[in-house]
């Protein structure tokens, strides 16, 4: 069966920053490779992403990954990524994730249409940093607004920026979302209408917008705006990096 076109992309780009081209296992499988300089998960972490029901696992160095195949052998992809038991049977300190990883084709993106109107202002705009500040240290760490490199699209309230969103350029072409309402904002459609702005903004350059969400709420923006969720990244830290834990 021939893969679908977007899972076929998502598994490129992750393979690449495992800097492991050619290694996603066929579905149902579970690859873990030694990468010491892999980029599914923070330096010296053992990083698990799994696509279309099948997994691809980094270990920082030998030792980590015979430990992994030890622990996780056998199991099936599901369980690799539930964040409550991994720790149960592989020995580590800290656990960020599971995040969902969503996916957008012009075919399959809905617009959204209506009065609001978007601004485009630069990545770097102050009118960002008060979003974040209003927002709380936690939400914008999950939105990542800081670290758009396109222009931010944004709606203001009585002048104040409420809502915004923008994306990271990733390797092979992808566009990294990041979106960020503001507490009392929220649940008026603003992260989908400027969603759906920096959606349409990538598609236009040729760019694959990736969505990548933890919260449920901002999983159901990913999908009314379109995104085919595709699968789900977990990062998991040895017992020995305790030290390394934020």
């Amino acid at each position: 069966m021939p893969t679908h076109p977007l899972l076929r992309a998502a598994r490129e780009l992750w393979e690449q920053l495992a800097h492991a081209p050619g290694s996603f296992p066929p579905p149902g499988g579970v690859n873990v490779i030694v990468s010491p300089e892999s980029d599914l998960c923070p330096p010296g972490w053992i990083g698990v992403v799994a696509l279309g029901g099948s997994a691809l696992v980094s270990a920082p160095d030998e030792e980590a990954a015979a430990t992994v195949r030890t622990a996780l052998g056998g199991l099936p992809v599901e369980a690799l990524l539930d964040a409550a038991s991994v720790p149960g049977v592989l020995p580590v300190t800290g656990v960020l994730g599971p995040a969902a990883l969503s996916y957008a084709s012009p075919d399959g993106f809905r617009p959204v249409t209506g009065p609001t109107t978007v601004e485009r202002l630069p990545g770097g705009h102050p009118d960002l940093r008060a979003l974040e500040e209003a927002a709380g240290q936690d939400d914008a760490a999950e939105a990542s607004l800081d670290e758009i490199t396109s222009p931010a699209f944004v709606v203001r309230e009585q002048g104040r920026v409420v809502a915004a969103a923008g994306y990271r350029a990733w390797p092979r072409r992808t566009a990294h979302l990041s979106v960020l309402t503001a507490p009392e904002a929220r649940g008026r459609g603003l992260a989908r209408t400027t969603a759906s702005a920096a959606v349409a903004d990538a598609l236009a350059a040729g760019l694959l917008p990736q969505w990548r969400a933890r919260p449920a709420a901002s999983r159901r923006v990913a999908a009314a705006l379109g995104f085919e969720e595709l699968g789900t990244q977990l990062s998991l830290a040895p017992r020995a990096l305790a030290t390394l834990l934020p």
